[in-house]
């Protein structure tokens, strides 16, 4: 199997809320990176978030997705959460295909210090992956596996 240098691109319109200067609109760090970078777009220069706390982030930008099947996804970025602790709030944000208002990102401070967050600094990573609707079919009955309804810590921890 050939190895590719890039990952597979999908097309995504992105649309500038506000006066965003075209080299911090959302874009990968390296020909390599599969996520887009998503910055802050402050009122002010920096906001700080306390411990324990939360804070919401603009972007001030929208996007589409052209291909069908296909949603965005908000994560963490590893450097913010492993060095400051500071991750998205709620694990991982979903941006639906049919969503055309402003990017969100919610972000958690896990530390115990207080964290900076500067105007137009890099505070998340957006992907996009394939996305599945589900069909709901009421059932009585479910089928049978090994694992049944064994539920968190079944399997042991070791």
């Amino acid at each position: 199997m050939a190895h590719s240098s890039r990952p597979q691109a999908v097309t995504v319109k992105i649309k500038r809320l506000r006066d965003i200067p075209v080299n911090m609109l959302p874009q990968s760090a390296t020909p390599g990176s599969v996520g887009l970078d998503l910055r802050a777009d402050l009122e002010a220069d920096a906001a700080t978030v306390a411990p324990g706390a939360r804070i919401k982030i603009k972007t001030g930008v929208a996007v589409e997705v052209v291909e069908p099947g296909v949603a965005g996804f908000v994560f963490s970025r590893s450097g913010l959460g492993a060095k400051h602790g500071l991750t998205v709030a709620q694990g991982v944000g979903v941006i639906d295909p049919d969503y055309r208002g402003e990017i969100i990102v919610w972000l958690l401070n896990t530390s115990e210090t207080a964290v900076e967050i500067r105007n137009r600094q890099r505070v998340a990573q957006l992907l996009f992956l394939p996305a599945y609707t589900a069909t709901v079919v009421d059932a009585e009955e479910l089928s049978d596996t090994s694992r049944g309804d064994g539920g968190f810590g079944h399997t042991g921890s070791v």
